[in-house]
């Protein structure tokens, strides 16, 4: 048998490594970027918003000027002993206990302290619900959303665009207290589901499930529109157990509506309660393998709110301190931490940093769509 020259053994192991290159590259092109980038930031999103909680009191606490008779505090003496102190950090973590300590650890970051000189603006111009979830969800402010009406959204939310994906169906999902969420999210063209206002619960363990809805219809309705948050809550826990979605959209509206009741009393006590239910849905996360140091929490509200004791109650374009918000984010990925100072935001940003958490760039959706917070490790 001839033997072969080296020049060619050499030229066919340079052809063989060239083909290996190629089939390598068209292998990597068919990853998610998910698993392009393993380990380089969360798996999972969970973005909960509170409809309407001031800034004034999540970084403030109690407005002593608001414990009042006069605007529905019914025992004022106990509401000052049960949330009021003289130091602003002390009445603030006392307000919000889990929240606070998520942003003072070393996994947790919030912005839109004024006295911190951060800013997070609403761009919509009108500053109320409607508008500010969309343009949460859909990356920009759309001037054609004009009303809390119960109009298909147009735009397209994150929630859709990522649920599109084949990596993401099945594992995208909504539960909110307001019932105008469908129309917000578009659950029709979208096929997200959706469970929102006194709708019943399908999702989880059939004895718990079976049981909220009884509690839910027998329950008397303080408003129409809005479920109780806290049944809202626990619709969502029976679906991180049942499914373990990989976005998870939360959102919460008592406060808005208390305070539009004049009820500072209850607007503190739900804004406390909802800071507990925050933390049952991170520990619902975090006992299960899926989730546990692998998802990112996002926390805002869709507008501010007015200063005194009328302002306080409403919110709108007459109404200065509607357009300030704040977003407050914890768990995997974040690259900043603490209390930002001398930040500016704009809440359109928050869709693209649940996207870019994910690895991927909502802003190829359309031009108009704000970029990612600068708060992640690394886009996937």
């Amino acid at each position: 048998m001839p033997s072969i020259p080296k020049h060619s053994i050499h030229r066919l192991i340079f052809r063989m490594s060239k083909v290996l290159v190629v089939y390598a590259i068209a292998f990597l092109s068919l990853l998610t970027p998910v698993n392009m980038a393993l380990g380089a930031g969360p798996n999972n999103v969970v973005l909960i918003t509170l409809d309407g909680l001031r800034g004034e009191e999540v970084f403030g606490g109690a407005d002593s000027r608001l414990m009042i008779k006069e605007l529905g505090a019914e025992k004022p003496d106990e509401l000052k002993e049960k949330y009021w102190r003289e130091d602003r950090k002390e009445r603030r973590e006392l307000l919000l206990p889990f929240l606070w300590k998520q942003c003072n650890s070393d996994s947790g970051w919030i912005a839109g302290d004024f006295d911190r000189d951060s800013a997070v603006q609403v761009t919509n111009g009108l500053y109320f619900s409607y508008p500010g979830y969309n343009e949460l969800l859909s990356g920009f402010a759309d001037p054609r959303v004009m009303s809390n009406d119960k109009n298909y959204n147009k735009n397209t939310t994150v929630l859709e665009w990522l649920h599109d994906k084949p990596e993401f169906q099945g594992k995208v999902a909504a539960y909110c207290s307001w019932d105008v969420f469908p129309f917000i999210i578009n659950d029709v063209r979208s096929k997200v589901p959706v469970n929102a206002g006194w709708q019943p619960f399908r999702v989880g363990n059939p004895d718990r499930v079976q049981t909220l809805n009884f509690v839910s219809d027998q329950l008397f309705h303080q408003w129409d529109g809005v479920r109780y948050d806290v049944l809202t809550v626990s619709g969502a826990i029976e679906e991180i157990k049942a499914n373990q979605p990989r976005v998870l959209f939360v959102s919460l509206g008592e406060t808005d509506d208390w305070a539009h009741g004049g009820r500072y009393d209850r607007y503190l006590l739900t804004a406390q309660q909802n800071d507990h239910f925050i933390e049952q849905l991170w520990n619902a996360t975090q006992a299960l393998p899926a989730y546990k140091d692998q998802t990112l929490f996002i926390v805002t509200t869709d507008h501010g709110r007015g200063d005194g004791r009328e302002g306080w109650k409403n919110h709108g374009i007459l109404l200065p301190g509607s357009e300030r918000i704040w977003i407050a984010a914890f768990g995997a990925g974040l690259k900043v931490k603490g209390n930002d100072e001398g930040g500016r935001y704009e809440q359109a940003q928050i869709a693209a940093t649940v996207s870019s958490a994910l690895g991927y760039d909502l802003q190829q959706l359309r031009s108009e769509v704000k970029p990612p917070l600068p708060i992640l490790e690394t886009a996937k």
